[in-house]
């Protein structure tokens, strides 16, 4: 009887444990999704406006997908000089770290192109790249990550009727109608 009490005991003491572990899980798990939601409206608040997309492409739309609540992918676009650019842009990393690189090419591609007033993509492009390399502080030594951007950028210059397209890691498909 003795021995049967015992074990009783030490069921019990398990099971309280467990019960405890499985609370402390999941309050830790309510933290890290609560953390992750936060950072999902701080990460579509720095995209760009749906106003300004369809003041600058009102034929257009957006098929964004991110794979994760926070992602690397991102897309965006700007007006400046009388030139409308767009972007389609995958970030090295996923989830939370895909989101920091998102927010630092975001940040990167309004500098370079609203305040310093670069326009052209294959300039953009080598302005980004030397930025987010200073920003990571990236050396070039063998072993290192690879931190960086795939990037698709066009720029519609509708008084001269032209485009101009840069992309790293990504090529321009162009597709017309017959007769255009």
């Amino acid at each position: 009887k003795q021995i049967n009490h015992n074990l009783e005991n030490k069921v019990i003491e398990r099971t309280l444990e467990i019960n405890r572990q499985k609370e402390l899980v999941e309050e830790k798990n309510k933290d890290i999704t609560d953390s992750i939601n936060y950072a999902k409206r701080i990460q579509e608040a720095i995209f760009p406006a749906k106003e300004i997309k369809f003041k600058l492409f009102p034929d257009a739309f957006i098929l964004f997908l991110p794979r994760d609540v926070v992602s690397g992918d991102f897309y965006w676009f700007s007006e400046k000089d009388g030139k409308r650019l767009i972007a389609s842009v995958d970030c090295t990393g996923h989830g939370v770290p895909g989101a920091f690189m998102s927010m630092i090419g975001i940040t990167f591609l309004n500098e370079i192109v609203n305040e310093k007033g670069i326009t052209q993509p294959g300039l953009i492009l080598s302005e980004l790249s030397h930025l987010v390399i200073k920003a990571l502080k990236q050396t070039g030594e063998i072993g290192e990550a690879k931190d960086g951007m795939d990037i698709s950028l066009l720029s519609f210059d509708d008084k001269n009727n032209t485009v101009e397209f840069a992309g790293a890691h990504n090529r321009l498909l162009m597709y017309r109608k017959e007769g255009d």
